[in-house]
């Protein structure tokens, strides 16, 4: 990781009030998330097939 990443990311996490550990994991957790929330519609749209304008 170069160091202006590095400082970004201690500004980021600053302005959480988090470290830059904690700042990171949270990030990491949200879009693990959000990614797993896709599928689920995805999936729900491919089981009642799609269903939009419909």
């Amino acid at each position: 990781m170069d160091g202006e990443l590095l400082d970004r990311l201690r500004r980021q996490a600053a302005r959480s009030g988090m470290s830059v550990q904690d700042y990171v994991i949270r990030t990491l957790v949200r879009e693990d998330f959000d990614a797993r929330f896709e599928d689920a519609v995805n999936e729900t749209e491919r089981f009642y097939g799609g269903g939009r304008g419909a």
